[in-house]
């Protein structure tokens, strides 16, 4: 490695990874020698640090149960130029990694998705490719543009992207937080296609297709509100309006026909909708203001990070 080689960590989430942490550690150290390679360990019941450690991964542990919760301890923890985060279950092609690692370093690209490419039904179920699908539809319809895979969890990140990712989920919604985060800031991004493999025997998948399914739909809506609290507002108000308009069409017409106003507490909710719908509205204009205010305070911080932290004079670096 050369002085002025960035440095890397790849950093891997685990949870009763036992039959295939070794795997995939060899995998990264094969394809990214002078990495350095970190396993956190998020309250396994079987033998996935001890098994980690000895295959010669830094082992942090994260009491925390969910997969938010460790991506946001490693972003804190871990000091890096680069970050090739991966699932420990040696589903992810590691070979693939300087590849990602040298797209982001050349274009500049805060973060690189590899979208998984599988022909074997057992590695990627066709019901969780319907639910990516499903889920990257949502997802760009409300951002207007989106990724391939959205839920994928082997990404490169950038230094500046891992310090000034605010990070609130605390499970398996961190990849739809990461990738809404990423669009919003208008971060420049990219995408390699990379082979997803099937996991080693005695390795269980941990995603529940429906329950996680309905977790990720739920922080789409939820980063719609609060990442555009306009358009969400905007609907809501919207349809109050509507109703508001239909309960008062009839009143409307015979007031014209006989000059009287008979349904006084229909017009009274016609009128009650409407002024909802117009505060509704309005708190949507507030909030609206509120979140520009505060995303450029984010952009602030995150152009005042360094794309590739500097070495001190003579120092090497991490891997070398």
């Amino acid at each position: 490695m050369t002085p002025n080689s960035p440095r890397i960590a790849v950093v891997l989430p685990c949870y009763n990874e036992e039959h295939a942490i070794e795997q995939t550690i060899a995998g990264f150290r094969a394809a990214l020698p002078h990495a350095e390679i970190y396993v956190y360990d998020n309250n396994s019941s079987d033998r996935t640090s001890e098994v980690a450690a000895a295959a010669g991964a830094i082992v942090r542990f994260e009491t925390l149960r969910g997969k938010g919760n460790v991506v946001r301890r490693m972003f804190a923890d871990v000091d890096a130029d680069f970050y090739v985060m991966a699932d420990g279950d040696a589903t992810y092609d590691a070979s693939a990694s300087p590849q990602m690692v040298e797209r982001a370093c050349r274009d500049r690209l805060d973060m690189v998705v590899g979208c998984r490419k599988s022909e074997e039904q057992a590695a990627y179920r066709s019901g969780h490719r319907f639910g990516n699908h499903l889920l990257t539809s949502i997802l760009s319809s409300f951002f207007g543009r989106s990724f391939s895979d959205i839920l994928s969890g082997y990404r490169v990140f950038s230094r500046r992207f891992a310090k000034s990712f605010p990070a609130f989920s605390a499970g398996f919604e961190i990849e739809t937080e990461i990738s809404v985060h990423a669009l919003r800031m208008r971060m420049p991004v990219g995408e390699v296609d990379t082979p997803y493999f099937i996991r080693p025997e005695g390795s269980s998948s941990k995603l529940s297709t429906y329950r996680d399914g309905l977790i990720i739909l739920s922080t789409i809506l939820n980063l719609v509100r609060l990442e555009r609290p306009l358009f969400f507002f905007g609907v809501i108000g919207g349809l109050l309006a509507l109703a508001s308009t239909i309960l008062a069409i009839p009143l409307f017409v015979t007031y014209m026909e006989t000059g009287l106003v008979p349904r006084f507490p229909t017009a009274i909710l016609s009128a009650a909708l409407m002024i909802l719908a117009f505060l509704v509205a309005f708190t949507g204009l507030i909030l609206d203001t509120v979140v520009r205010g505060r995303r450029e305070a984010m952009r602030m911080h995150y152009l005042s990070l360094p794309f590739l932290q500097p070495l001190a004079d003579g120092a090497a670096p991490a891997g070398s």
